[in-house]
């Protein structure tokens, strides 16, 4: 597989024309030539063809990033995340699926520039939901087009635009605008010029104390237990399809398991359905055994 250092090097700002020129070296792809060296990856996990596909797509990545010029993070740095996104796509692409790297590989690099800027634009965590994020990368551009971009708070018909626009909350938009406006400061920074106390020293400690900690994860192994019992009152398809369909973080869609199984959409969602019902009804006889033996 290719790796960061066996790609072309864009040290500083101040190298980029001349990075831009040599990726130019690199050809690209016809369709043919560039679905058998995916195959070769795919099939025997051969760099060299990982490193043909990677390299012709750098002027792609380059394109990319510079469309996220205005977050005031050297474009050197960005290209390079871009990059690490461009080897993650080549290294997941299927090429008998019927579309092109680039198609593909678009959505790997953006993710990958974005989740850098995100950690690395302030030192607080800008936004931890998908809508968060899109906001956060959509606010300037909106805000450049109704002129806004040297203003403070916005207006109230502003935010009521950008948050329809981006189907957000009001607040949200307000908050972000906020947060994009004010620079980070320092936790050990005076309150006051003439002042020996430091913004920490007011901190409050909110997290929970070692006896409750304690408590919550004696709680959660209770209840794993309490689950991994009753998971064996059902039996192997049942325990698979529960597992899959509300066990998993991205759940399996109902025509996978149909195809795995050989039946229908409905019959998996009704065993879906009859294996929860058992399920509940014996953690909740378990449970109350338990109850009372603790009482006895």
């Amino acid at each position: 597989m290719a790796t960061a250092s066996n790609l072309p090097a864009i040290g500083s700002e101040s190298n980029l024309s001349r990075y831009l020129q040599e990726i130019r070296k690199f050809p690209m792809l016809e369709p043919e030539r560039e679905y058998m060296l995916a195959k070769r990856w795919q099939q025997h996990e051969d760099s060299g063809a990982a490193h043909q596909l990677v390299t012709s797509h750098l002027r792609l990545v380059a394109k990319i990033a510079m469309g996220y010029r205005g977050y005031g993070l050297p474009l050197s740095e960005l290209i390079s995340e871009g990059n690490v996104g461009m080897m993650q796509a080549v290294k997941r692409f299927d090429p008998d699926r019927g579309f092109r790297l680039a198609t593909y590989a678009m959505w790997w690099i953006r993710a990958a520039i974005q989740e850098y800027i995100l950690h690395s634009w302030s030192l607080v965590k800008m936004g931890t939901t998908a809508a968060q994020k899109k906001l956060f990368f959509n606010l300037r551009r909106l805000k450049g087009q109704m002129q806004a971009i040297e203003e403070g708070d916005l207006s109230p018909e502003q935010v009521q635009a950008i948050a329809t626009k981006l189907d957000v909350p009001e607040q949200d938009v307000v908050n972000m605008n906020r947060r994009l406006a004010s620079p980070d400061h320092s936790l050990n920074a005076p309150l006051r010029a003439e002042s020996e106390g430091e913004w920490q020293d007011f901190l409050v400690d909110e997290t929970a104390s070692q006896e409750i900690t304690l408590a919550d994860r004696e709680e959660l192994g209770k209840r794993r237990k309490l689950l991994a019992n009753a998971m064996t009152a059902l039996n192997e398809r049942e325990r698979d399809i529960l597992t899959e369909r509300r066990l998993r973080e991205a759940p399996t869609t109902l025509e996978d398991l149909s195809q795995k199984y050989g039946i229908s959409r409905e019959r998996v969602r009704q065993i879906e359905v009859r294996a929860f019902e058992k399920l509940q009804k014996a953690i909740k006889a378990a449970a109350v055994e338990q109850r009372m033996e603790t009482e006895a």
